[in-house]
């Protein structure tokens, strides 16, 4: 009876954590809704933040007129009118990414708590573990638009230039007292970032950890790794499909319960249908491949080696064939973000270009 349960539950095959999280549907329990309130008033704006950023155009045509002509007051006058208002949006941005740090710190606290482990908190409090798989959804959509948007930084670098001529000259700004030195200073490091809002989060991560010194540090990285293994075995493409279709598959169970490799195998593909099956919006796909990705990120940066190594508790090669099973242009993306986590993990280029481009 023992090695059918193990058949059954795939622990043999270490195919990760046995339960679905309903990423569509969570609704948070009485003992959730203190932090799920808290945040939820920060992921309320998410979606408008997103919005915004999508339809920021820039003011380079402004400003490259405003340079060429250096002693035509009115186009300086034009420029400085178009940079501040989009400067009040790089703002309003930035201290999004702090709300977003805070939340997603009350999300960990609760997730990472005593008595219970992190994959008991995950399937116990799935609105919670929901709420942080948004956050990193968001934080991936937002620095996916950012990188393709080079207008914030050469803005914010107008900006900046422009406030320190005016500062020099004693001349008035208006706007000034929109971002003070100081604020300036830290959107500055911030928008400097490639991907600035996933740094916001990793920080925060690390300075979590590092802050409560009596939660073990594996209680964190178990949760991440907990829930890249979920969303792996929740998106893996179902395998042998002749086995899972045959006619006696149910007196198989009960009469086969030794049987090995293929069987066991099988029934983990019965499983995985299973799970994806239970989506009902086809966004939920880009959802999990999102976070799995997201919670990868954060895994590599609070962990000691990192998700790379022999001892990460993340199947990496499975993961990226999750990925790589997607339709291509939908997941480059990702997949390039893996890349260069390993190249800053000291992963040679050829290492890490045939690790992932040879997954399948």
């Amino acid at each position: 009876m023992g090695n059918l349960l193990k058949v059954l539950t795939c622990t043999d095959l270490e195919q990760g954590p046995n339960f679905f999280l309903d990423f569509e549907n969570a609704q948070p329990t009485e003992s959730e809704k203190e932090i799920y309130n808290q945040v939820n008033v920060v992921l309320k704006d998410a979606e408008g933040i997103l919005e915004d950023l999508q339809s920021y155009r820039g003011a380079g045509h402004e400003i490259r007129e405003a340079i060429q002509h250096p002693t035509d007051e009115r186009l300086q006058e034009k420029a400085w009118g178009a940079v501040v208002p989009l400067v009040g949006k790089l703002k309003k941005f930035y201290e999004f990414s702090q709300r977003l740090e805070a939340a997603l710190r009350g999300l960990l606290g609760a997730l990472t708590s005593t008595p219970y482990s992190p994959t008991q908190h995950l399937e116990r409090e799935q609105a919670l573990a929901k709420q942080f798989a948004e956050i990193l959804h968001f934080t991936l959509r937002f620095d996916e638009l950012k990188m393709t948007n080079p207008a914030i930084q050469n803005d914010f670098s107008y900006y900046r230039r422009t406030l320190s001529r005016m500062r020099i000259n004693n001349v008035p700004a208006e706007g000034e007292n929109e971002v003070n030195n100081e604020l300036a200073n830290r959107m500055s490091l911030f928008y400097a970032e490639a991907t600035p809002m996933l740094k916001t989060l990793s920080d925060a991560t690390t300075k979590f950890v590092s802050e409560n010194k009596n939660l073990p540090i594996e209680n964190t990285t178990d949760c991440l790794s907990t829930m890249a293994s979920v969303c792996r075995v929740m998106l893996e493409t179902p395998v042998d499909p002749p086995v899972l279709d045959h006619p006696n598959l149910p007196q198989m169970v009960n009469v086969q319960p030794d049987i090995s490799g293929g069987f066991s195998k099988a029934c983990c593909a019965v499983r995985e249908r299973e799970y994806r099956s239970r989506f009902t919006n086809e966004q939920t796909v880009s959802f999990c491949l999102r976070v799995m990705v997201g919670v990868i990120i954060l895994y590599d940066h609070v962990h000691p080696v990192g998700a790379f190594a022999k001892t990460s508790k993340i199947d990496m090669k499975g993961c990226i064939k999750v990925l790589k099973d997607q339709p291509p242009n939908s997941v480059e993306g990702l997949l390039n973000a893996l890349r260069y986590l390993a190249f800053e993990r000291g992963i040679t280029v050829s290492a890490n270009s045939s690790f992932l481009e040879n997954s399948g």
